[in-house]
């Protein structure tokens, strides 16, 4: 549906299904502009995309499923979601946790735009904020406090591996033009409490990349779950979380997306229900 200057997403949802969770304040003077769309993401609340830039994906989903389901017996009251993008993983986790209170730092001011205004459209900039910035810098994250709860989702491939794209969002969503992993490990370390979690992505090829990071960073790898698109098919990505010290042996799963023929498997399925995703 054409709105002024942006496209309003329809809801494809099955005949009766009504979305849980909290309503969105539908401020719609931040609305989508030209060249972005308005998208459902977690029960009616949407997301503001650039039709050619960063879209949300699987990752992102995942990253704030897993930081979720470890946090559950416990939902924690703060969030930093380094490298934050267009907001994606902040705005799921403030849909699941009405209580929490969310901070985005992100480097692309074109990302920041975006995330800033999808957050006021569903009614939470009470309660998340995103800073345009270096998550690198001292600078942006001196005055945070231990936290319960850090998320990120770096991009995948070192700046040599592809050629960027010459639309700088999605160019610094791929490559690593402006830090890796070993970045939001270090990054995240110095911003947990003693019993805090990070929860953070990778190409599965990066195991022992990630490992190392964390152990440099004082962190140990407590969980993680390798994502694999289609059944048959290989891992590609996994999402890891991290701790101070361990408790146990590492817990390791897997996340089959589609079966064989192509439909979401119902461990796909309950992913996307904790989010108010219709089935």
């Amino acid at each position: 549906m054409e709105a002024v200057g942006g496209i309003v997403r329809r809801a494809r949802r099955p005949p009766g299904w009504i979305a849980p969770g909290p309503r969105p304040s539908r401020a719609h003077d931040v609305g989508p502009r030209p060249g972005e769309d308005l998208c459902y993401l977690a029960g009616e609340w949407r997301i503001l995309q650039r039709l050619d830039g960063h879209r949300w994906s699987l990752d992102d989903l995942v990253t704030a499923w897993v930081a979720f389901d470890e946090c559950a017996p416990s939902p924690p009251d703060r969030l930093v979601d380094l490298g934050c993008g267009i907001g994606t993983v902040l705005l799921l986790l403030a849909w699941r946790w009405p209580q929490l209170r969310g901070v985005g730092i992100e480097a692309q001011a074109a990302s920041v735009e975006l995330a800033r205004r999808s957050i006021a459209w569903n009614g939470a900039a009470d309660r998340c904020t995103v800073r345009h910035g270096d998550f690198r810098d001292a600078a942006q994250i001196t005055e945070l406090p231990a936290l319960p709860l850090v998320t990120g989702t770096p991009p995948y491939f070192a700046p040599a591996a592809a050629t960027a794209s010459s639309r700088s969002q999605q160019a610094h969503c791929r490559l690593e033009l402006a830090g890796g992993v070993e970045a939001y490990v270090a990054t995240a370390a110095s911003l947990l409490a003693a019993d805090g979690r990070f929860v953070v992505c990778a190409a599965s090829r990066q195991q022992a990349r990630v490992a190392e990071a964390a152990s440099r960073a004082g962190l140990v790898v407590t969980r993680r779950l390798s994502v694999v698109p289609r059944e048959g098919k290989g891992p590609l990505f996994d999402v890891h979380v991290m701790a101070r010290r361990a408790v146990g042996r590492e817990r390791v799963d897997t996340l089959v997306v589609r079966d064989a023929q192509g439909r979401r498997t119902p461990a796909c399925v309950a992913v996307r229900g904790a989010f108010g995703m219709p089935p």
